[in-house]
């Protein structure tokens, strides 16, 4: 067994194209998992969980400036291996409330440049790869936010940019403002809404799709089996309420058989299924354990039949309550200029 491992460890990761030119390993590394992270062991555990990842060819990573220390942390972990990692990071949800001028969503330009360096000194670089506006400010026009990142790019600052659950016009006004790399939303099993407007437009304009929670916040894991094990944010979270959970913790069975067929777990035929919507998808699950780190990756590896994703199909429209904490920040349209 551990002979086979050590063979799985090593098999390369396919690369996948995120708009036109930044190329990376096709699963990556979601860092909100450390936003917990207190005391001097989770933020060594924090950061193994990131070395394990690049080891195995992971080179992605997806953090942001909302997430706790996340920041940090992902910064100490990259220290001496900084120019092999495509460094993602995010803006745009405030958590200064001592601020006189909060917002709860700050998309103005002035704001976009508080926040970048903020980040910048977190995370310990010169430059951010992939710089995402987290979420759309229904206030402000997308070409004054857009127009400010662009602004980094022309400084050197950031690489390539991104949006974060953007409405479909909203990614077209924006890409047509600078080029837009890669539209972050949740995409799984269980959360297949995006594939009516957001994936049509994101692909007709060659923007890659990075799908945060493929694992559906932990349920397709299959590792939850009662809302006793569900713990602090998520106890709140529509789909983990008393009849919706018990309801989606079933639907997960469909999926368990076909990991019981296939001797892996359920995570992976749920990840693989992810990976398989197309090359210009990267999922990045998060994780707090360095052995599922392992499992992630060798989801990609992972093919599913025909068959097997007919039986899974119909999963989504069976699942109850919103995927979002906040549905009115999802898809949100921002307004005309002027």
């Amino acid at each position: 067994m551990s002979e086979q491992r050590e063979r799985a460890e090593v098999r390369p990761l396919e690369r996948r194209r995120l708009g036109a030119e930044l190329t990376v390993a096709a699963v990556g590394l979601g860092c909100m998992s450390f936003h917990a992270a207190a005391g001097a062991g989770d933020v060594d555990d924090a950061v193994a969980v990131i070395h394990r990842a690049l080891d195995l060819g992971v080179d992605l990573l997806d953090t942001a400036d909302i997430y706790g220390p996340s920041e940090e942390i992902v910064g100490r972990a990259l220290r001496g291996r900084r120019d092999s990692v495509v460094l993602a990071t995010k803006f745009g949800l405030p958590v200064d409330r001592s601020d006189p001028e909060h917002r709860p969503v700050d998309g103005r330009s002035e704001y976009v440049r508080r926040a970048v360096e903020r980040s910048l000194a977190r995370l310990g670089t010169d430059r951010i790869d992939l710089y995402y506006q987290h979420r759309v400010d229904p206030s402000v026009p997308i070409e004054e936010t857009v127009g400010a990142m662009a602004e980094l790019v022309a400084e050197g600052k950031v690489r390539f940019l991104g949006l974060s659950e953007p409405g479909p016009g909203t990614i077209r006004r924006a890409h047509a403002t600078h080029p837009i790399a890669a539209i972050q939303t949740e995409w799984s099993l269980f959360s297949r809404d995006i594939e009516e407007h957001t994936v049509p437009v994101a692909r007709e304009l060659g923007i890659g799709l990075v799908p945060y929670s493929p694992l559906g916040r932990g349920l397709l894991t299959g590792a939850v089996r009662d809302r006793s094990q569900v713990t602090g944010l998520f106890r709140s979270h529509p789909r983990f309420q008393e009849d919706a959970f018990a309801h989606n913790i079933a639907l997960v069975d469909a999926v368990r058989a076909i990991a019981d067929r296939r001797a892996v777990t359920p995570g992976q035929v749920a990840l693989a299924w992810v990976l398989q919507r197309g090359t210009d998808v990267v999922p990045i699950p998060g994780t707090r354990r360095a052995a599922h780190v392992d499992d992630n990756v060798a989801a990609a590896h992972l093919h599913l039949e025909a068959d097997e994703l007919d039986a899974l199909d119909g999963l989504a429209g069976a699942v109850q309550g919103h995927r979002s904490f906040d549905p009115a920040r999802i898809g949100v349209e921002a307004p005309p200029p002027g």
